[in-house]
């Protein structure tokens, strides 16, 4: 879900940075099952570990996707005792397989209860993160950009767009729900055929589509519309100020990273004393410019820079739960018969 993915993250987040020794047979480890994007100044792991004993080993397990999916797998034999990045595109298939230990933190009164699911023990809402059209404003200059899902059909940005498969992607299927959300079940595949029609590309996933593909970042590809999040235009402020790309806010939908402790955690006490730490104000103000989300604590500051260039959108389109899991594969199939057929 991130915009600065850190592929392939399995190692321990403390030694390197800080000077410290890596774990012994001795520490107590607390193993935190995560997506690849997963992403700590290593100085907050430090400070933990002194307050806790506990040492934090960090197991990158994919896109929130195949997180989900190796949860389900690997419930009787679980591959950790804490997980972070379940996001609630996947909640409710987390929730139904029972992979989950209920743990009610003393921290989600501070704001992660606003976002809280039933039962409210089992998962706790860590970050927010909406996903929205975001477009390059040096090609698309002077309010000559799209802003809404329907600008994006006009002919004169044929061949500009460039979006995530839902089914191999994160923010994609965050892009698909919110087109199901805005069109109805009567319009949303009706619209993406005339994506379609209107050059569409399709990537498998964010890192492909935005440092690729996007003309707004690093890439400089040939698109100046991509699928990305309400926060990646703080990532993008030139030299004088200003950002160079922006995120249409009338295209965002919602999206809620959760954690909670793994049914079969080595050491419960120790798994939900991670949670409290993912919670809290250490963890959660080094969240916007480590993982550039929006903290779910209350109280907590965003850069400067955020309040002109990522403002948290004031109404996202968001799906039920529960109509996600039972539906989500009819949708990705029918997505993709349309795009691909």
């Amino acid at each position: 879900m991130r915009l600065l993915p850190i592929v392939g993250l399995t190692l321990m987040l403390v030694a390197a940075c800080t000077g410290t020794s890596a774990p012994t047979s001795d520490d107590r480890v607390v193993t935190l099952v995560t997506h690849d994007s997963f992403v700590v100044t290593p100085e907050r792991l430090e400070m933990f570990k002194n307050a806790t004993g506990v040492t934090i080993k960090v197991l990158a397990s994919g896109d929130a996707g195949e997180l989900a999916n190796k949860l389900v797998l690997t419930k009787e034999n679980p591959i950790g005792d804490v997980v972070f990045g379940i996001d609630s595109t996947f909640a409710s298939r987390v929730l139904r397989a029972d992979v989950l230990a209920g743990y009610s933190s003393p921290e989600a009164k501070n704001g992660a209860h606003r976002y809280q699911l039933a039962p409210a023990n089992l998962l706790h809402a860590v970050d927010v993160g909406d996903v929205c059209v975001n477009i390059d404003t040096a090609r698309l200059a002077d309010g000559a950009g799209p802003r809404t899902y329907e600008d994006l059909l006009d002919p004169k940005y044929r061949d500009m767009t460039v979006v995530e498969d839902p089914a191999t992607s994160s923010p994609g299927l965050a892009f698909m729900l919110g087109t199901i959300a805005n069109f109805g079940e009567s319009g949303w595949l009706d619209y993406w055929a005339k994506l379609k029609a209107n050059g569409v590309k399709v990537t498998s996933g964010w890192e492909e589509a935005y440092t690729q593909e996007f003309s707004g970042s690093s890439g400089k590809g040939p698109r100046p519309i991509v699928v990305s999040y309400a926060s990646s235009p703080a990532a993008e402020i030139g030299d004088n100020g200003v950002p160079r790309t922006s995120a249409l806010l009338d295209t965002c939908y919602r999206q809620v990273e959760y954690a909670g402790v793994l049914n079969g955690a080595s050491n419960f006490e120790d798994a939900a004393k991670v949670v409290d730490f993912l919670l809290s104000e250490p963890f959660q103000s080094d969240v916007p410019e480590q993982m550039y989300v929006y903290p779910t604590r209350d109280g907590v500051a965003l850069p400067d820079s955020w309040s002109k260039a990522a403002p948290l959108p004031a109404a996202s389109r968001s799906l039920p739960g529960d109509a996600i899991d039972a539906n989500r594969e009819r949708w990705v199939e029918q997505w993709r018969a349309v795009v691909f057929g």
